[in-house]
């Protein structure tokens, strides 16, 4: 992973953030016209940067190509609603949108730009210690005592389809676990990377957390949802910065996800995966 810049360019920021907030633009306000504009717009800024004074700035790696590739992937996501369904054309518009969102980037990054800005490191820096292990186990117990609560208190579950027989709570599983995947491969490995070439870390990973909770809003985490998911965000960026594993920071999304996924479809049929004590 590219060492990042140890100081913030205006410019640069502001472009990132114009690119950045055009997720909630997307995804929270529902408002396309909007998000494009701001997309152009952060676009129209980086290239400016990058050529300040009427000359271009010798800066590798260029952020307006980074940026490009962050636009690219919004804009393909953007084009399928977020709602979650469970037929099966709407998993098909899921897998293609979303692995299109990852899969464009960094072919254009690969055989375009040829620079490699996304990356996937799948082992990191090396085994798991006491300290990975003991986190997995605290997101296991955390998301018992606290998603139950959010979930059926808020009553967002109802932003998930009713899943009452073993074929609808199959697919449920399926779906959850595989956007969970997807979030690593877009918003750390794809978002976040790509900031960090930019970016110190703790701006690189504000900047994603504004992606990442605005596809979850979107998603179906609404309501107070957004107090779980920007530090949920921010934790998985740190990880990631820490252990360079997307291995790491699947597993634990997984693992949330499980929770999740027992959460919702208990809320649909109380006497399955009736083991949560904070249920309200």
């Amino acid at each position: 992973m590219r060492e990042a810049p140890g100081h913030v360019r205006p410019l640069h920021l502001t472009a990132a953030l114009l690119v950045c907030l055009a997720a909630p633009a997307f995804f929270v306000l529902e408002q396309p016209v909007l998000g494009f504009g701001m997309l152009v717009a952060g676009l129209i800024l980086a290239w400016g940067a990058e050529h300040s004074g009427g000359r271009e700035i010798p800066r590798t790696p260029s952020l307006l190509r980074d940026l490009s590739l962050i636009a690219i992937g919004l804009a393909i996501v953007r084009a399928i609603p977020l709602a979650a369904h469970l037929d099966n054309r709407s998993m098909l518009a899921f897998t293609l949108a979303l692995g299109g969102a990852v899969a464009v980037p960094y072919l254009v990054s690969r055989f375009l730009y040829r620079d490699r800005a996304t990356a996937f490191p799948w082992f990191g820096s090396g085994r798991w210690g006491r300290l990975h292990w003991s986190w997995l186990i605290a997101v296991l117990v955390l998301g018992w005592l606290i998603l139950p609560w959010y979930f059926i208190s808020s009553g967002v579950y109802r932003n998930w389809p009713v899943v009452d027989d073993p074929d609808l709570i199959a697919r449920l599983f399926v779906g959850v676990g595989a956007v969970g995947i997807w979030d690593e491969l877009f918003f750390i490995c794809t978002v976040f990377t790509v900031l960090l070439r930019h970016f110190p870390p703790w701006v690189a990973n504000a900047l994603q957390t504004i992606v990442f909770v605005s596809f979850l809003w979107e998603l179906g985490y609404r309501s107070w949802g957004p107090l779980l998911t920007i530090p949920f965000a921010l934790m998985q960026g740190y990880i990631y910065l820490r252990t360079h594993s997307l291995a790491y920071v699947v597993t634990v999304h997984l693992l949330f996800d499980a929770v999740v996924f027992a959460v919702l479809v208990h809320a649909h049929n109380p006497r399955l995966f009736d083991v949560f004590i904070t249920v309200p």
